[in-house]
């Protein structure tokens, strides 16, 4: 991990009274901090990453605390680390992106939700439903409810955020129940305050050692004991769960003045469904609202005493439940219908089934329902007015981008080196045809989009392998799996290598070795050059799947086109069976250029010699066909006039962006394209040896041009 995180790691050392400003996710650390939190772990992605990179540099600051910090190879392996919270009082903390990490970590949550824990933990999951990061549309709302976990979904507030991470762990102990606390990508990144507290040492810690082993039966998840926890769930822990929710109001209930309806929400949407209010002009932007509410910043359990005050003597209330199904709004349903209680519930009648809850949308669903429930005292015709008003201009605004703005598909970054594999794999397509792709999460997904429109499955982070064994036999060309480093040690290990060298299965595996989880931030990996304590370190991926037992195992340079294209040619033809494994080796180019950076910057203040490497685009020689621009599609290359008025077609043009990866022209050569490509090497603080160099070509190149200046003359 590259990026300096020295300035946030600071307010995590705040003491109490003051006054801590930034934003939710560095928030949620602080707070863990406050909870006398003692181990923390986890597994990045988008929107949390950044929770786990501040620990991982703030380490001075968790040795002082006794925190231990362990960075984890999958989300399972975080969720099974609270296992030292079963039987010992250890409050723990651990992350990672919903709803493809908690898929991921369901075995060792279902087993802690079982067993039950004595020190608090805390399942911190990092919510980006709607268009933000995630790869699918769940919830991860009915894992909670089918292992009998709490669900906390927070005011993006700080400081309610910080509060409930303190009451989550209270609230854990006290039912003897893992919690998931959900961070939606808006409370991550919303920017507020809160009064700090003094960070906690937790009770035991790396610097208060536990000394003696705790063994009981009935904590494990084996008969008969689980019969025994299932019970205990329904009879005790729920009960407790729901009696502090009551007890510490984590759920808010505002007053309005039309009470005859209410609206029930998540607390995760409160400030969207503020916002709307305001646009509809029944609140103000200090949250001062007419109408009642009943805020849920535990979703789950509900708490059916609470549920039922709130509804009694409404005609209607409105549920806002972001997601489909409608757990709340079914739940509530069925309380009111156990207690007898006639207000009519509404939520997905009036909101949309699927989707984000922009303020917009939400805007639209209160119209409906207000237009249909009739608050006494409300005058609905505005209403639809402001509504319709917003959507017209809207609409116009719309219009007007799409008519000026061109489209920006997502692509590989300037000098990525997972682009010259997919550049290499359809110059051997075109000699040997198409073939199945089983594509990954991760960078090298952008490969199913233009210009290379590689990859025809995904079916979860290293998973690709075993994504295409049933493909494999019945293909009759060699099929191709593609991940990377980070989805190899994530599960691509164990459920492809192994599974598919089982089974004697013959197919291709191309693990992309970048060094860095990339795409969530350049995070360190087992067979990283180094680790996060900044020491040499390597777990070398061809050995490991030489210990599985393949056989055909390469490692190539990415940029050496020719060496790739030939590669990957052998795995296609060659008459060896089983599993033939390509490790294709290049750093990843954000992280590289972010580290020449300081690098570079040192060299030259201290005077020292630095060769820079461009590429460049001759114009006279270009043709205008752009088959460099649609081979590799490096967002360096793009197009210019023609400065030859004699030509039409536009020609290639390399833009100051470049790296100088020189993919461009090792597929100019390779592919047999035009000779256009140039290399330039930017010299700073040259030695007499550049500059002698530098004088004679000068020399060379005017005596050329004063002979064609001269045989144009005559």
């Amino acid at each position: 991990m590259e990026r300096s995180f020295a300035k946030e790691i600071e307010l995590l050392k705040l003491g109490d009274g003051e006054v801590f400003q930034g934003e939710g996710i560095l928030a949620v650390s602080k707070a863990l901090l406050q909870s006398g939190i003692s181990y923390v772990g986890g597994y990045q992605g988008a929107p949390i990453t950044h929770l786990l990179d501040v620990f991982f540099q703030a380490e001075d600051l968790l040795e002082e605390l006794g925190v231990s910090v362990t960075t984890c190879t999958s989300e399972t392996a975080a969720a099974a680390m609270c296992g030292a919270s079963i039987n010992y009082h250890l409050r723990g903390a651990v992350s990672w992106k919903s709803v493809v990490g908690t898929n991921v970590a369901a075995d060792p949550i279902s087993h802690l939700a079982s067993s039950g824990v004595t020190g608090g933990v805390l399942f911190i999951i990092g919510e980006d439903y709607g268009e933000g990061a995630s790869i699918m549309q769940e919830r991860s709302h009915s894992f909670a409810m089918k292992s009998s976990l709490w669900y906390i979904d927070p005011k993006p507030n700080l400081t309610t955020i910080t509060d409930l991470v303190e009451k989550g762990f209270e609230l854990s102990e006290i039912s003897n129940t893992p919690v998931m606390f959900q961070l939606r990508i808006r409370a991550c990144h919303v920017q507020g305050s809160f009064i700090a507290r003094d960070n906690k040492r937790g009770q035991f810690s790396g610097n208060a050692k536990l000394s003696q082993h705790d063994f009981d039966y009935n904590r494990l998840c084996h008969p008969p004991s689980t019969f025994a926890q299932e019970k205990h769930k329904v009879d005790i822990r729920i009960k407790k769960a729901q009696e502090f929710i009551l007890d510490q109001n984590l759920n808010e209930i505002i007053d309005g003045d039309f009470n005859d309806v209410g609206l029930i929400l998540q607390g995760g949407l409160y400030n969207s469904l503020q916002r709307a209010l305001v646009m509809l002009e029944l609140s103000n932007t200090y949250g001062d609202c007419e109408f009642p509410q009943l805020i849920l910043n535990v979703t789950h359990p509900l708490v059916p005493s609470q549920i039922e005050e709130f509804c009694l003597g409404k005609k209607a209330v409105l549920v806002i439940e972001e997601g489909n199904p409608e757990y709340i709004e079914h739940q509530i349903t069925a309380i009111l219908g156990r207690a007898d209680i006639q207000t009519k519930v509404h939520g997905k009648d009036f909101l949309p089934m699927a989707g984000e809850y922009r303020t917009e949308v939400i805007m639209e669903g209160l119209t409906k329902y207000f237009a249909a429930v009739r608050p006494q005292g409300l005058n609905t015709n505005p209403l639809q007015n402001l509504t319709d008003g917003y959507l017209e201009h809207k609409e116009i605004g719309t219009t007007v981008f799409k008519e000026e703005l061109p489209g920006r598909p997502p692509g590989f970054c300037t000098g990525c080196p997972e682009r010259p594999i997919f550049s290499a794999i359809k110059l051997v397509n075109q000699e040997l045809g198409e073939t199945h792709v089983s594509a990954d999460i991760g960078c090298h997904a952008l490969a199913t989009l233009p210009p290379f429109n590689q990859g025809n499955t995904i079916m979860g982070y290293g998973m690709s392998l075993a994504g295409s064994m049933a493909i494999a036999p019945n293909f009759d060309k060699r099929v191709i799996s593609i991940m990377g480093d980070g989805g190899f040690w994530h599960n691509g290990l164990t459920t492809g290598v192994a599974s598919t060298i089982f089974n004697q299965d013959d197919s291709i595996l191309i693990i992309m070795r970048n060094g860095y989880t990339s795409a969530t931030g350049w995070q360190y990996l087992p067979s990283s050059s180094r680790n996060r304590f900044g020491t040499d370190f390597d777990m070398p991926i061809d050995e490991a799947v030489k210990g599985l037992g393949a056989k055909w195992v390469r490692t190539i340079d990415n940029y050496n086109t020719p060496t790739v294209v030939n590669t990957i040619r052998e795995a296609r033809t060659t008459t060896e069976k089983g599993l033939k494994v390509i490790i294709a080796e290049g750093e990843c180019q954000l992280a590289r250029q972010r580290r020449l950076k300081t690098e570079n910057k040192e060299i030259l203040d201290h005077g020292g010699r630095l060769v820079r490497t461009r590429f460049a685009v001759d114009d006279e020689i270009c043709t205008g066909d752009h088959s460099c621009i649609r081979l590799s599609g490096c967002p360096s290359l793009t197009i210019k006039p023609n400065p030859n008025p004699l030509k039409e077609a536009p020609v290639a043009h390399v833009q100051n962006d470049c790296v100088g990866c020189g993919l461009c022209g090792e597929l100019a050569q390779t592919a047999t394209l035009c000779p256009s490509f140039f290399k330039i090497d930017v010299v700073s603080n040259p030695n007499w040896l550049d500059k002698a160099f530098h004088g004679m070509r000068r020399a060379v190149i005017g005596w050329l041009q004063g002979n064609q200046t001269a045989a144009q003359q005559s």
